[in-house]
């Protein structure tokens, strides 16, 4: 579900059922503040508000008529959600994060306010019938007066009167503002105040008897809810919102990791697709114009990389708290649903910024010039090996000896693209002519990296490395050979990526990051790191392949099998093209 958004600045009795006694009360206990950091969260089941600092104290019936009385009027439920702080995220990925964990629908709009760090965000589904100057307007008008002197109770009721306004044509107004607390639930506790605790104390009793009632009603109550939401799910939502969690059958732990890597995978497919589409745009279309896009890939790529961070951080310490499994692994499905949010959001706009249907004359013209290019260095590429294989052993030349074969494959299959986008031009169906054009597009970016690949590979086995001396030498030898480890894995996942699971894309992931890492200080540890964890994910990831089992022959059906095998065409055999896991296939519409 795509939404728009504006931002500011079960178990069994007797010792389970005590373990998570326990589990949930060390959970409850006040912390410091340095160590509170609200990710994405629950958000409370009783009713449209959250208020994890005490923003309202005394207020909060005021909130709960100004959010009723919209919904009474336009069926728009309003949720208000106060924090401390969005955990170092951007609000808008914030409050996107929280809205898809908890399955708010087309009608649901949510304000998200972190007190302490004086952000705010609203998240709302395209389909919500608000405009983007909607939001604006509520927003600079409504909300932003009230937080400016901390009225955290006016700006949730400025915003529902607003959005009011706006849905029966009428002006929006600021709210009559009433001064507050600058920093409420500044001490780190849960709503603010210790007296709290003795109550909540006795509502971690009823909430782990409701917990024993529901206890067999695991897998089909969460098979219920993810069924309701609407379009392809690719991170679903494990518990229902706020203290309803506790009440209800947890995901078991097994099926929650293996949501977690079908996740990292989808989103990793996801993320490579639109940076590789994202390099034809900016060829067509140059650096500044396709600036914004490119900054939402590095923001889902920057996800990404924090969701297979955790992965490892899994694989490395199996963490025998059950808890803290499922918190690592609930995190990983929230950042790839932020990155998946960040390309949906703007595909919309990817695609009339290309218009592939509009400019499909020229963009042909650009990918036969590409296709014209690759063609000669497929050749030296093979020749270089050729002429490499009497000297070196075979095992030296096994990481690329396939990558001109297949670089050529990949070219047949551009090819035959190409030739059908023209005959799509001659009787004017732009719609099967963008198809192609797409198709053709990540065949020859695929092309290029495999013949990239063995020729950079070959040079390496040309070339001798100055044998230097002392620490300094000994750690640049080091970075040097890691880049090429790394740089060779991550080809072989590019090119792949169809077979590929979550194990080895997790070790490249963490070779990049340890490469990133090798500063002068630390440079031969964490080099040498990354190799291993390279050849580490370029095994894993040939063991995949293998299992895949492409097809070699016949020809035509081993070039369909590659693209396949690449990742270039979905199951559906149309071409991915830039978005998250809701829209890089929407060529198929």
């Amino acid at each position: 579900m795509t939404r728009l958004s504006w931002w500011w600045g079960p178990r069994a009795p007797s010792w389970a059922l005590v373990s998570a006694l326990l589990a949930l009360g060390a959970f409850l206990l006040p912390t410091t503040p340095a160590a509170r950091a609200d990710t994405p969260l629950d958000l409370d089941a009783s009713g449209r508000i959250t208020d994890t600092v005490g923003a309202l104290g005394r207020r909060r019936h005021q909130v709960e008529a100004a959010l009723e009385r919209l919904n009474a009027s336009h069926h728009v439920q309003l949720y208000v959600t106060y924090v401390r702080d969005f955990s170092g995220r951007p609000g808008r990925g914030w409050a996107d994060a929280t809205a898809d964990r908890n399955g708010l629908g087309p009608h649901d709009v949510l304000l998200a306010i972190a007190t302490h760090s004086r952000q705010y965000a609203v998240s709302a589904d395209k389909e919500s019938g608000f405009r983007k100057g909607q939001l604006k307007e509520v927003a600079t008008t409504a909300i932003e007066p009230a937080l400016k002197q901390h009225d955290w109770a006016g700006a949730a009721v400025g915003a529902a009167d607003g959005y009011r306004a706006v849905l029966q044509g009428e002006a929006v107004r600021t709210p009559a503002i009433r001064p507050g607390s600058a920093d409420p639930g500044g001490d780190g506790l849960v709503p603010g105040q210790r007296g709290v605790w003795l109550p909540v104390a006795g509502g971690i009793a009823l909430c782990m008897a409701a917990l024993y009632v529901c206890s067999r009603r695991a897998r089909g109550a969460r098979r219920r809810r993810a069924g309701a939401r609407e379009g392809p799910v690719l991170v679903a939502t494990t518990t229902q919102p706020g203290l309803a969690r506790m009440a209800q059958p947890l995901t078991p732990l097994p099926d929650l990791a293996a949501e977690a890597a079908v996740n990292l995978v989808c989103t990793d497919d996801a993320v490579r697709t639109s940076a590789e589409e994202l390099v034809f745009a900016t060829a067509q279309l140059g650096e500044e114009a396709t600036r914004p896009f490119a900054e939402a890939v590095d923001w889902a790529r920057g996800e990404l990389a924090d969701a297979f961070r955790l992965r490892q951080q899994l694989d490395d310490a199996p963490f025998e708290d059950k808890d803290i499994r499922r918190h690592l692994l609930d995190e990983i499905c929230s950042r790839c649903t932020s990155a998946n949010r960040r390309l949906d959001a703007e595909s919309e706009a990817f695609d009339r910024l290309r218009d592939l249907k509009a400019n499909a004359t020229l963009i042909l013209a650009q990918a036969e010039a590409t296709a014209r290019t690759i063609e000669p260095r497929v050749a030296t590429a093979e020749a270089a090996l050729a002429a490499l294989a009497p000297y070196r052993a075979d095992a030296a030349l096994a990481p690329v000896v396939a990558h001109p074969g297949e670089a050529r494959d990949r070219l047949s299959f551009a090819d035959t693209a190409l030739v059908e986008a023209h005959a799509a031009l001659t009787t004017g169906d732009t719609d099967h002519a963008a198809v192609s054009l797409r198709a053709a597009e990540a065949a020859l970016s695929q092309a290029r990296i495999l013949t990239a690949a063995a020729l950079r590979h070959a040079h390496a086995l040309t070339t001798t490395t100055p044998a230097g001396s002392g620490p300094t030498a000994r750690a640049g030898r080091a970075v040097l050979a890691a880049r090429a480890e790394v740089a060779e894995a991550r080809d072989y996942v590019t090119t792949h990526r169809g077979a590929i699971g979550c194990r080895a894309r997790t070790r490249l992931a963490e070779a990049e990051r340890r490469l990133a890492l090798a500063t002068e200080a630390s440079a031969f540890e964490e080099a040498t790191r990354a190799a291993e964890l390279a050849r580490e994910a370029r095994a894993v990831a040939e063991a995949n392949v293998m299992d895949y089992g492409a097809p070699t022959t016949p020809h035509p059906t081993r070039i369909l099998g590659g693209a396949l095998l690449g990742g270039i065409i979905l199951a559906g055999l149309l071409p991915a093209t830039f978005g998250g896991g809701g829209t890089r296939g929407r060529l198929a519409g």
